[in-house]
């Protein structure tokens, strides 16, 4: 029996000397390709370095720009500084159009005893607006020719937010076009949009050759493919929203070179994916994927569906103002469609307080049938 134990207390320190050095080899080369010293592979052959490169963790995030901190920080800040206090918080109701606004006696009549709490700008691209309302008069703002489907839509749109934000007071922005009409009186619509913290972007993925396919690698890094969204021009955003557009250089930018008609074989508008991409990236969680301004596509054109004075009824505007779910669908040859509530402060609710397009000559209609199926809200 002591023999046998003097043989085993002699083997116990060979075992010690052999498994040190192992530990010790594994650690260094642990240590040497980890993600942080990943760099140590230039040193050795790739085949060298391969076998080691599937084991590691994935490297989720890339490394900035410096144009994309700098982006970032100002963004940041924008979004987490308070509010200033308005004395009497006003809805910028912001009108992109042409020339004359032809549905201006009906907007009137929206507006019509609520006095400070609105403000109204008119973009007129093409030609000085004539006034029938007296509310319109001396609202118009600096402008410049804008092209459909070309970066001069967003500038139009980034010019009358500037324009807008120079009043304190204007805490929600709205932007309408000539064919656009009110749906609901100005009293829910003011509630709908002061009440809420999330700003109304269209915004939604589609895989198919009118979404993705249009995307341009020359966005790299800062845009990439899986960020890149689609959706309706027709915003309504609150005060932060609007200063992250008119703060933003770079990313629009990348959609001012590489977002146009013609380029690269392929039609990409800049009005239709700039605001949904920059907000699913900088600030996915404060839109609500959704537009308050109705658009009936059901037509499947390159335009949407036009209301002609036969089209309306009280039937139909009251059939719009009862939508409570927001539709989109891809245009890849799956056609998968998304049907989703519109969630306002978690409540389902009905989705628009505009909608387009309506030809000038449903005028006469519409002020006949607008208290009607307004005075239910």
């Amino acid at each position: 029996m002591p023999v046998s134990r003097t043989k085993a207390s002699s083997r116990r320190p060979l075992w010690i000397i052999v498994l040190v050095p192992l530990v010790c080899v594994s650690l260094t080369v642990a240590y040497i390709f980890s993600p942080q010293h990943y760099s140590s592979c230039y040193f050795f052959a790739s085949s060298v370095c391969n076998p080691f490169k599937d084991w590691l963790p994935p490297i989720n995030s890339r490394v900035l720009t410096d144009e994309e901190i700098a982006s970032r920080v100002v963004f940041r800040d924008i979004l987490s500084a308070p509010l200033v206090k308005a004395k009497q918080p006003k809805v910028a109701f912001m009108f992109l159009t042409p020339g004359s606004l032809p549905f201006e006696m009906l907007w009137e009549k929206f507006f019509m005893g609520h006095e400070g709490k609105y403000s109204i700008y008119v973009h007129a691209s093409r030609e000085k607006a004539a006034h029938v309302s007296p509310i319109f008069i001396d609202r118009g703002i600096r402008s410049a020719k804008v092209v459909w489907g070309k970066i001069s839509m967003v500038d139009a749109e980034k010019r009358l937010l500037a324009n807008a934000l120079q009043d304190m007071d204007n805490q929600q922005f709205v932007l309408l076009s000539d064919s656009c009409i009110p749906l609901h009186s100005f009293g829910y619509v003011y509630n709908y949009l002061m009440h809420t913290n999330m700003s109304f972007i269209d915004c939604f993925e589609d895989p198919g050759p009118h979404g993705t396919g249009r995307y341009s690698e020359h966005m790299m890094p800062e845009v990439e493919e899986n960020s890149f969204r689609k959706g309706s021009q027709w915003f309504s955003v609150k005060r932060q929203h609007a200063l992250l557009i008119l703060a933003d250089s770079l990313y629009y930018t990348k959609f001012k070179l590489y977002c146009k008609p013609g380029m690269e074989g392929r039609n990409c508008y800049a009005d239709e994916h700039y605001l949904p991409t920059f907000f699913h990236m900088i600030d996915p969680a404060g839109i609500a994927n959704w537009s308050v301004t109705h658009v009936d596509w059901s037509e499947g054109k390159w335009h949407p569906k036009a209301y002609r004075a036969e089209d309306i009824t009280f039937e139909l505007l009251k059939n719009i103002t009862s939508i409570d779910e927001h539709y989109h669908i891809t245009s890849d040859e799956k056609k998968v469609e998304m049907i989703k509530p519109c969630l306002w402060n978690g409540k389902q609710t009905p989705c628009y307080l505009f909608a387009r397009k309506f030809y000038p000559e449903t005028l006469e209609k519409l002020l006949d049938l607008f208290p009607n199926y307004t005075k239910f809200n």
